[in-house]
């Protein structure tokens, strides 16, 4: 199995053992993989460097590692990879703001299909067991290339809470002072004053 170390998107291109890695950070070579039925290769990649991948209160962060266990399969119609990635995405409590972290491990599975003759494309018919009028659906490769990026994050931001919480039973803030409830006593509150009336706040009356 090989293990690469992925680190930046404005590297030029760059040998790594005996795999040639393009600019593009989640571009994996298969120039290693004969286009034979049932050939296999296996890596193990480590993404970082990249742009914050997540929802707005939780992200796995720029510099994050994004490890992914990779297999690549030649089948008849292109290549099949199968991957289980994990990473740690941070952010913050969507009820008392303080910071969470939250530990992602997904798999998923893409077929990336050969390159096919741009003179093909424009025929509505099925070739090499493809159905060209249905290319924008397909993974394609791109040369001897593959590009991880859309699984990745799909796989990512797919898995994270829409709410993240730094605990089930997270009280939040006081409304009134915006101190989080768990250092407060239990019986903080604030008088709550008609706003109709605020203007006579401090008023006394002279003849009193």
């Amino acid at each position: 199995m090989k293990s690469l170390l992925i680190r930046s998107l404005s590297y030029p291109s760059e040998v790594v053992g005996s795999v040639t890695m393009p600019p593009s950070l989640f571009k994996v070579s298969c120039i290693d993989l004969p286009r034979r039925a049932g050939e296999m290769r296996e890596f193990e990649l480590t993404f970082s460097d990249h742009e914050p991948i997540g929802i707005p209160l939780l992200a796995v962060p720029n510099g994050g590692a994004i490890d992914v266990e990779l297999r690549l399969e030649s089948v008849a119609q292109g290549v099949l990879a199968t991957a289980t990635l994990s990473a740690e995405a941070v952010g913050e409590c969507t009820r008392c703001l303080d910071p969470v972290t939250f530990f992602v491990e997904e798999e998923f599975q893409e077929l990336y299909h050969y390159e096919i003759d741009s003179r093909l494309k424009r025929k509505p018919f099925e070739t090499s067991e493809i159905l060209v009028e249905d290319e924008d659906e397909l993974l394609e490769m791109e040369g001897d290339f593959i590009d991880l990026e859309g699984p990745i994050r799909d796989a990512l931001i797919l898995n994270l809470p829409i709410n993240p919480l730094c605990s089930e039973d997270c009280q939040g803030l006081c409304a009134g002072c915006g101190v989080k409830w768990t250092h407060l006593p239990d019986e903080h509150e604030h008088t709550q004053t008609d706003i109709r009336w605020s203007g006579l706040e401090g008023w006394k009356d002279p003849e009193a």
